[in-house]
């Protein structure tokens, strides 16, 4: 008999059940799994998971869930999640001019109006931007003749809209389909619900009420029959404590930060504290701010130990048995900075090996305009639907009016991480077939990670963004 068994397609929640009543018996895997057949999973759910508080059970419950036509917004916020498996549909291969946008439900017949007709303006702007960058970058990069031309052309698309997504908006629609445990899941869900974005709420109880239902798309005709994860449908109310947390955080900063500095540091700074407590001061305080996590963490290495403790503690405030600690109570080895454009912050949130904070989506830091948009000649289109864009977000209310904003506005987005994983993004987005945006990134990475640590910069094998190949994908 073999010492390696495999499990065929289970649902979620029995999948737990037959893994755990493993783990607690000394029955083999098959002959829990026959267990599981003649008993109901949400009695064993119901005592071991919420009662015993045996939390690990639900790591072991695995479903597939995809989320369509939502916008840029809940799409970042579904995959603001540490321990997620998933792609989503990427900006760099499809056209988005026709494919509509996502109005915000808290938007009024006005303000919805005056949101339209931007949204129209920026997919407008991102056509014909696309249209001239295809015409520049095909009379710049000639076919080569061993190149096929359904190669060449679909290259050549791509680069096009590597420079016309800056035009893109966080309204716009996009598909996410995820692999996550019932834990994870759960988690997920508890936070949408207490989510400020309507349409994040609306989610959060379309998923619970998706569990508690057999699945819309089944393998076979006996899954189609069974729900995918009943019990945990019951147990997914509003995690408000992160978002009381922040609102808590937000008005101490206001009543006690001094003014800001005007400290100026690089695109990509790199900060690694020596003063744990002033860290996770400095990052409690980051997301409820547009200051660089520099001069935060300057700031509160200055002040004494128990300024840095009151501000945990207002961090805490709302703080209950139940509730998690904040993320931002994580330390890091090497605290990445970023003021970089929101396209390559979708980019780089991908990456999962490191922990990611990020401020408000706001217009204070300007946005970026690529190179090609100048020599293609359409820098006048691309500014002025930007600046239309920026002036109608101004008359919308907070925080729906961040749906408005274009891939290419610049933001604050912190990633903390270990040196293997630095140098995993530096190397691997860094390459000639990736976006030029998280290429610079990437490479500003390894090089701010040279002037800190020599030994380990020298170890980063990062390309250089003036190396290309734009033919390669």
């Amino acid at each position: 008999m073999s010492r390696v068994i495999t499990i065929g397609p289970t649902p979620p929640e029995q999948l737990a059940y037959a893994l755990a009543r493993y783990s607690r018996s000394p029955d083999s895997i098959r002959a829990s799994l026959d267990w599981v057949r003649a008993h109901d999973s949400s009695k064993f759910l119901d005592s071991f998971y919420f009662q015993y508080g045996h939390a690990s059970i639900a790591d072991l419950g695995h479903l597939a869930v995809c989320f369509e036509g939502i916008s840029e917004v809940a799409a970042i916020e579904i995959e603001d999640e540490q321990l997620w498996d998933g792609q989503a549909r990427s900006s760099r291969y499809q056209d988005f001019s026709r494919s509509g946008f996502v109005t915000p439900p808290e938007f009024d017949v006005d303000q919805a109006r005056a949101y339209t007709e931007a949204g129209q303006a920026l997919l407008a702007a991102y056509k014909e931007v696309h249209a001239k960058a295809s015409e520049h970058i095909s009379a710049a990069l000639p076919r080569p003749a061993e190149m096929k031309l359904d190669a060449y052309e679909r290259n050549i698309a791509a680069r096009a809209f590597d420079v016309a997504r800056y035009l893109l908006f966080l309204g716009v629609p996009t598909g996410i389909g995820q692999v996550t445990s019932i834990r994870t899941i759960e988690r997920q869900i508890r936070r949408w619900k207490a989510s400020p974005f309507a349409e994040l709420r609306q989610i959060g109880q379309e998923t619970a009420a998706a569990c508690a239902a057999p699945p819309e798309c089944a393998w076979d005709e006996e899954t189609a029959k069974t729900r995918v994860a009943p019990t945990l449908a019951k147990y997914v109310d509003a995690d408000t404590f992160p978002r009381q947390a922040r609102a808590d955080l937000k008005l101490w900063a206001e009543q006690n930060l001094p003014a800001p500095s005007g400290m100026a540091v690089p695109k990509v700074d790199l900060v690694r504290p020596n003063e744990l407590t002033a860290e996770i001061a400095a990052t409690l305080l980051y997301p409820v701010t547009d200051r660089p996590f520099r001069e935060l963490y300057e700031i509160a290495l200055a002040w004494p130990a128990v300024r840095r403790a009151e501000v945990m503690d207002v961090a805490l405030r709302s703080k209950t048995r139940r509730d998690e600690m904040l993320r931002e109570f994580r330390g890091g080895q090497f605290n990445y900075d970023m003021l970089i454009d929101i396209g390559a912050y979708r980019d780089m949130h991908r990456h999962r090996r490191c922990h990611q904070y990020r401020q408000e989506f706001v217009w204070s830091h300007g946005w970026e305009t690529p190179e090609v948009i100048r020599q293609a000649g359409v820098e006048p289109v691309y500014s002025s639907a930007m600046e239309s864009a920026r002036q109608a977000a101004g008359t919308l209310p907070q925080p729906a009016a961040q749906y408005l904003t274009p891939f290419g506005v610049r933001g604050r987005f912190l990633f903390k991480m270990d040196f293997a994983e630095a140098e995993y993004i530096s190397k691997l987005r860094s390459g000639v077939k990736g976006h030029f945006s998280y290429r610079d990134i990437a490479w500003q990475m390894k090089e701010r990670m040279t002037e800190l640590e020599p030994e380990l910069g020298r170890l980063i094998d990062a390309t250089p963004p003036w190396i290309e190949d734009p033919l390669v994908r």
